[in-house]
């Protein structure tokens, strides 16, 4: 066991029920989490990662696998014997204590000196910038000074590993945008491991140093931000992380992990190839909607198409490309003082994949 692994699954599997009840929530879940290291379950709903955190908190056991925390087996341990705290989506803030009281709590139940506990609220609601309402009640705050003041909480014990369960998805948009620079801060600045459940994937990408994307109970891939986005390993992750076009092709030539893909139209598309191509072989091509360009020579173009819908979102335009097989592109273009798409409903377009931006998907 490396000593800077904070968290180690080996083969994790829960089950719950049985028989023909039986359902398999986690499945052959077989990861590291590094000391330190900000990383994030993303999934949509039902997808196992709430499941997978409560069986890292204590809160579910196992039905197989093993795992270590700093190199020891916790399978067994219960939850309040890990030196492992959890913030959930619902604060839980004691509502008749001040905000001072909250977060002294635990430590007072752990019979630290009360001088020691006084420093150290002090030290976690300035780290929270909560110092000057240390005396208001949970009913008297916002949502997003509750939501510090769980984190304060959780902060004060000084655990090793500081598990999160959605604890942004109660707040409106302005504020969960500016808690997720907050939270990455803090998380900098504790040198704690954090394990941040979300299924927002703009959430993951700001914060997370690496991301376990899930689905149906399976990890479907763990990477940074970039490789999760611009190197997905198979559809589910490039269709959920951001957006993306999907495109039939056949593989006709393979150099190394180089892919060079024909279109119905028989023009060829190099791609970098997920998985183990033949061939031959009918896959589908990834691309991102900010990787098309389009032109205005489309006899030219790879693929050519009717501009049919034109979405103006104010930092760039997506525009809907209608091709002659009927599918339909989305294309992204960023709007700048220099450059603003011009193109108009109706207009024949052409369509270009910017260099090595192509992800083959072979399943």
């Amino acid at each position: 066991m490396l000593k800077d692994r904070a968290i180690e699954l080996r083969q994790v599997e829960k089950v719950f029920g049985a028989g023909t009840h039986a359902v398999t929530a986690i499945s052959d879940a077989s990861f590291s989490i590094d000391d330190e290291e900000f990383f994030t379950l993303l999934g949509p709903s039902g997808c196992g990662k709430t499941t997978l955190l409560r069986i890292i908190a204590g809160f579910e056991a196992v039905t197989r696998g093993q795992i270590f925390l700093f190199g020891d087996k916790i399978a067994g341990l219960a939850p309040n014997h890990r030196p492992v705290n959890t913030v959930f989506q619902q604060y839980a803030l004691f509502p008749h204590m001040t905000v001072s009281q909250n977060v002294e709590f635990g430590l007072l139940r752990l019979k630290q000196d009360p001088r020691a506990v006084r420093d150290r609220v002090g030290r976690m609601l300035e780290l929270v910038r909560m110092s000057d309402l240390a005396d208001r009640k949970p009913g008297q705050l916002s949502g997003g000074q509750q939501q510090r003041v769980a984190l304060a909480r959780a902060l004060a014990p000084a655990p090793k590993v500081l598990l999160l369960d959605e604890p942004l998805s109660a707040l409106d948009l302005k504020l969960r945008q500016a808690m997720r620079v907050e939270l990455k801060q803090i998380q900098e600045e504790t040198h704690i491991t954090f394990v941040f459940v979300t299924h927002d994937q703009e959430e993951a990408l700001t914060m997370s140093d690496r991301i376990a994307v899930m689905s149906n109970g399976k990890v479907q891939q763990i990477g940074s931000a970039r490789e999760i986005y611009e190197a997905p390993e198979n559809e589910f992750v490039a269709d959920f992380i951001g957006e993306t076009n999907f495109i039939d092709v056949t593989i006709r030539a393979i150099d190394g992990s180089t892919v060079d893909c024909e279109l119905s139209s028989g023009q060829i598309i190099r791609a970098a190839a997920a998985g183990a191509p033949k061939i031959g072989g009918h896959a589908r091509l990834s691309v991102r909607p900010e990787h098309l360009t389009m032109t205005n020579t489309p006899d030219q173009s790879p693929l050519r198409g009717i501009v049919a819908r034109l979405i103006y979102l104010g930092t760039d335009t997506q525009t809907i490309v209608r091709l002659e097989d009927a599918r339909e592109i989305l294309v992204r273009s960023q709007n700048t003082q220099m450059k603003i798409p011009t193109n108009q409903l109706g207009d024949t377009v052409g369509l270009t994949v910017n260099p090595g931006a192509a992800r083959l998907l072979v399943e």
